[in-house]
């Protein structure tokens, strides 16, 4: 069906690409398109945006965009001013020059701190927005590359420091250092200067697994009564098995790992005394429950470990959906009915219960990270920022480490308005699914509106047990503003209500994430809000493929369908290499059961004639680079549907990757692109 698609060279390939391009540029193109492109993009480099920082030894650093810097420079400030955007920041690397010096197109992914002299960075930058990387090794004093540094070559990679002098550096350089989905299997010691295809094997996952990586912790991060030495270190190692499952095992000093004993079923964190984990089975605790433990390895301590700890059991719509462990405390979220809570351990006292930290009224998303690059560096002060759709993010300042004040969240920042939120609202609805279970969503809606004709986007995902949370945001400030309505939908797949709300929704139960995601937009008739003429589902990879079920298996519910870097051959994913990673979610084609479930949704094999059944308008959306889910899934979805007689509207840009990144121009211009297809189908007036 199409196979040629799936040749990036192939001349029919790059025919049919600038064929459909070009339709959709003659479609979509219009002033209104440019208006909301310039918009958007002023929205990316305006100078007032909140600050988003981490310190690193006597500097705060920032990475961000700018209209002179449209792809990003990396800038600090002296520690003891305030990180606000009209500071003198200072540029330590400016990725524009870099990509005009190099004539590449690379996109910023972070810069990991040597935990032993925070001079000392691996910058991590990606080709053109692929999941392929690079690590060079930058000196923040000279603000220059290190010659003779660390410098690996462009794979998909994870490396983390283990000296001053040393790093754990695993890379899909070859198919014997990486898995059978083409994720880093292979973890090497490699010395500065070294080329890595040399450095010694210290770990490595098997073949079949998903990935492999690993983490550091030395004395910096213990008390004396920890009993580490200057130089010991602790290694942690971590095979990724599927997609929510891993195995972990600890060296002290290179010696032989030892396993650390948590189910395979369970997320982790890890400091370098303990190991913080939520389990995703009833294999030794409620499904669910966060469990605090001490690592096998007392670093130095011949005592044996204390008992495990259970902090949080889930109950009713009350979840633990964050969780993280500094130096001396933990924290952690637990989503009460969708409504976030704070809460804090002091691992300082064995006695210590955890308590709750009162948040400020109106949060509906809460998220924290540590002030400090690196933990070694500093101590627990965290950064703390609430948000919700209507709600522009705050920025406070939680002194976890200051045991002598009590503890309240500072405010250090908050994000300038970028719409008029008066008269808006944010309600939490359910519809009721086929099976008769609850779903909940959120309704964004704009300050007038007539009922029964409201333009709703309705975004879902629905898979990987990944959770939505609100998030405030000029493009759908913009959105309101002319008048539609936002939808955020918490479908099983997802992870909004731990493992079973997940579970039920994986391989042979995949139906449910698509019965619910119907049932909302179901539901939003029901309750007078709207009619399907008005209501378009949007979603990207397997929200991608939730979006091209809606078009095949529910047309009649839908105006509009803008389907992003889609998942949409369930029959032939696995034969891409990233894709063996989703077997676990989906199920394996080569699997008769499997495939037999799989075919009976899958959205190519699922189109039929335009004299058989009318869908909605479709506006599908790609990447040439996306190596994640390969664009030949977009491409021939297109090429069907119009080979069958209807008329979707495809769009492949030529970078971005997955992620559709790039400059603010690309990246603003992309957007603008579905927000011009919404316009002219779901926002236009009843015939």
């Amino acid at each position: 069906m199409h196979l040629y698609l799936e040749t990036d060279d192939d001349a029919r390939t790059l025919d049919f690409v600038a064929r459909e391009n070009a339709r959709s540029d003659a479609a979509l193109k219009t002033e209104a398109f440019a208006a909301d492109a310039a918009a958007f993009k002023a929205m990316m480099e305006r100078e007032d945006k909140l600050i988003h920082f981490t310190r690193r030894g006597d500097w705060l650093t920032t990475f961000r965009k700018t209209a002179r810097n449209p792809m990003g420079v990396w800038q600090r400030l002296p520690a003891d001013q305030a990180p606000v955007p009209e500071a003198a920041w200072e540029t330590m690397f400016d990725l524009d020059a870099y990509n005009a010096t190099t004539g590449r197109t690379w996109i910023w992914r972070g810069a990991v701190t040597c935990p032993w002299e925070p001079s000392r960075v691996l910058l991590s930058l990606s080709d053109g927005g692929s999941d392929l990387r690079l690590f060079r090794e930058f000196d923040c004093k000279s603000l220059s590359f290190v010659a003779g540094g660390f410098e690996t070559p462009l794979a998909r990679s994870h490396a983390s420091w283990e000296s001053l002098d040393s790093i754990l550096y695993f890379g899909s350089i070859d198919r014997a250092s990486a898995t059978q989905s083409s994720w880093p299997r292979v973890g090497r010691r490699v010395a500065r200067g070294q080329d890595v295809a040399s450095a010694e094997p210290v770990f490595a996952a098997d073949d079949s697994d998903v990935t492999a990586y690993a983490t550091v912790y030395g004395s910096e991060m213990a008390g004396q009564s920890d009993g580490l030495s200057a130089d010991d270190r602790l290694a942690i190692f971590t095979a990724v098995h599927t997609i929510g499952t891993a195995s972990h095992v600890i060296s002290k000093n290179a010696a032989p790992p030892v396993p650390v004993d948590i189910p395979r079923e369970s997320d982790a964190g890890f400091n370098h005394r303990f190991c913080l984990w939520r389990a995703k089975t009833d294999e030794r605790v409620p499904s669910g429950s966060l469990v605090l433990q001490e690592l096998p390895v007392r670093l130095g301590s011949d005592r044996p470990p204390s008992p495990a700890r259970v902090l949080f059991t889930p109950s009713d719509r009350r979840f633990c959906t964050d969780f993280a462990l500094l130096r001396d405390w933990c924290v952690f979220t637990i989503a009460d009915n969708m409504t976030p809570r704070l809460f804090l351990i002091d691992l300082g006292n064995a006695e210590a219960e955890p308590f709750e930290l009162t948040l400020p009224d109106g949060v509906e998303t809460l998220s924290y990270y540590p002030l400090y690059s690196d933990l070694h560096l500093g101590d627990d002060t965290l950064i703390v920022s609430g948000q919700g759709f209507l709600r522009p993010p705050t920025l406070y300042r939680l002194a976890l480490s200051d045991r002598t004040r009590p503890l309240v969240l500072q405010p250090i920042a908050a994000s300038p308005s970028y719409f008029d939120a008066s008269g808006m609202s944010s309600l939490l609805l359910e519809a009721t699914s086929e099976d008769g279970t609850a779903v909940p969503y959120r309704l964004v809606l704009p300050a007038k509106f007539e009922m029964g004709a409201l333009p709703v986007l309705l975004y879902g995902y629905g898979g990987f047990e990944v959770p939505l949370q609100p998030y405030y945001s000029g493009v759908t400030g913009r959105w309101l503003d002319q008048g539609g309505a936002y939808v955020q939908a918490y479908i099983r797949g997802g992870g909004e209500f731990g493992a079973e709300w997940h579970r039920a929704a994986k391989r042979e139960g995949r139906h449910r994430a698509f019965a619910d995601f119907a049932a909302i937009a179901k539901d939003l008739v029901a309750r007078g809000y709207s009619k399907p003429r008005h209501i378009a589902c949007n979603g990207g990879s397997n929200g991608g493929l939730l979006t091209g079920v809606m078009l095949t298996r529910y047309p009649a519910l839908f105006g509009a369908v803008w389907c992003q870097v889609p998942v949409l051959d369930l029959l032939r994913f696995h034969t891409f290499p990233a894709g063996r990673a989703w077997m676990d979610e989906y199920g394996d084609p080569d699997n008769a059961q499997d495939r037999e479930a799989m075919l009976a949704y899958s959205p190519l094999q699922a189109v039929r004639p335009a004299a058989e059944v009318a869908y909605p308008p479709i506006y599908i959306e790609s990447s040439s680079n996306d190596d994640r889910v390969h664009p030949s899934h977009a491409r021939r979805f297109a090429a069907q549907l119009r080979e069958l007689g209807h008329d979707p509207v495809f769009h492949e840009f030529t970078s971005g990757g997955h992620g559709g990144e790039g400059d603010t121009a690309a990246s603003a211009a992309r957007v603008a692109t579905g927000y011009s297809f919404l316009r002219q189908t779901i926002m236009t007036p009843e015939a």
